[in-house]
């Protein structure tokens, strides 16, 4: 709800308080505009994901002036795949990886903001855009700009007409915590013929457990029934959460703006889960959009939100291959496990340390061991 204390004008209004939104009202208030936040939820708010941060989404963090403290977190070294027993893995080229549960995340940023000077009005509902700004009920607040940070549904993006796309597809996800110790310094993708289970270390004595597949109907006790090794590391440990399912979607929107209306987040086109990219590439995205209000040029915005989703664009598409023929992953894991540098080279170039165009090389290589499997 709005009290008579909230200010009804400002430079920036971000719809969405999740942790995209958050990230454009703190980015925004770097470059010294006054920003307001409205989400109709409580904080902390709560996402069904996988809950791994790759080390390119930790830097984009600190650049938001956000460090995550080790309490809250816990540290993995790299990303291992399993598949039908062949398994391998590498470690991050630098830095690590953490895990850290979606509320401790957004609790942070949320306290981020409001000590940046961020105007946060929880238990508000946006029902509608305004010629001057939106409306809350009866009241509009006057806006230079409006943020539509409200995620894969957002009805900014339908408010605005920018609901036009050129691809979607979506899989569906579910997650669950349980009380048990992390055993491996790797957050594990584990890929079985009807789904992938991603298990990531949170805590000392914590672990985050989720099941993708494009089975609507497919639940995280049946996903996790698939791989027998993880069900018995499992069997008899403490549930610590309750199961959640959300859709994880790709999706690639035709414009990002529309005079002064902007996307962000998942509201502005999205990359498969698979990739664990999704918040890194909302945090990237809040920069660059705060450099162009700054600027006063939107049109930037338009041109870089594209070059930034095509690194996790490419590689949703590389590790979704994998997910359609079994034998073909297969052959392909057995080949990573044969040179492993190769596998390392994909993560570098997972975590923007190689350019994509290291992938001509990879592929060459990858191509010449499974030939000679």
């Amino acid at each position: 709800m709005v009290s008579s204390a909230h200010r009804l004008d400002t430079d920036v209004f971000v719809i969405g308080g999740g942790p995209a939104g958050l990230a454009a009202a703190i980015a925004a208030r770097q470059q010294g505009f006054e920003v307001t936040v409205a989400d109709a939820a409580t904080p902390p708010i709560d996402k069904p994901c996988g809950e791994g941060l790759m080390p390119d989404g930790i830097d984009a963090l600190a650049d938001l002036g956000i460090n995550i403290p080790s309490g809250d977190s816990y540290p993995f070294r790299g990303i291992r795949f399993l598949s039908s027993g062949t398994k391998v893995d590498a470690s991050f080229p630098r830095g690590n990886g953490v895990g850290i549960r979606r509320t401790k995340l957004h609790r942070l940023m949320s306290e981020h903001a409001a000590a940046a000077g961020a105007n946060l009005l929880w238990q508000t509902v946006v029902t509608g855009l305004h010629p001057e700004g939106v409306c809350l009920g009866s009241s509009v607040v006057h806006s230079r700009w409006i943020v539509g940070a409200d995620g894969a549904h957002s009805r900014v993006r339908q408010w605005a007409g920018l609901d036009g796309h050129v691809n979607h597809q979506q899989r569906f996800a579910f997650r669950r915590h349980y009380r048990v110790s992390p055993w491996t310094s790797c957050m594990e993708l584990h890929w079985g013929n009807n789904c992938q289970l991603y298990v990531t270390p949170i805590a000392s004595d914590e672990i985050c457990v989720a099941a993708i597949s494009r089975d609507s109907r497919l639940r995280l006790d049946a996903a996790i029934a698939e791989f027998p090794e993880v069900a018995g590391r499992l069997e008899g440990r403490e549930r610590t959460s309750a199961e959640r399912g959300a859709v994880s979607a790709t999706r690639k929107l035709r414009r990002v703006y529309r005079e002064r209306t902007v996307l962000l987040g998942d509201a502005s086109g999205s990359v498969d889960a698979i990739t664990g990219e999704g918040l890194c590439l909302a945090f990237r995205q809040a920069i660059l959009l705060s450099e162009c209000f700054a600027a006063g040029n939107l049109s930037r915005y338009q041109a870089r939100h594209r070059s930034l989703a095509r690194r996790p664009a490419l590689m949703s598409w590389l590790m979704l291959t994998l997910e359609h023929k079994d034998s073909f992953r297969q052959r392909v894991m057995q080949a990573f496990a044969t040179e492993p540098r190769n596998f390392a080279g994909m993560l570098a170039m997972h975590v923007g340390v190689l350019p994509p165009l290291a992938l001509a090389g990879i592929g060459l290589s990858v191509g010449w061991n499974l030939l000679t499997l």
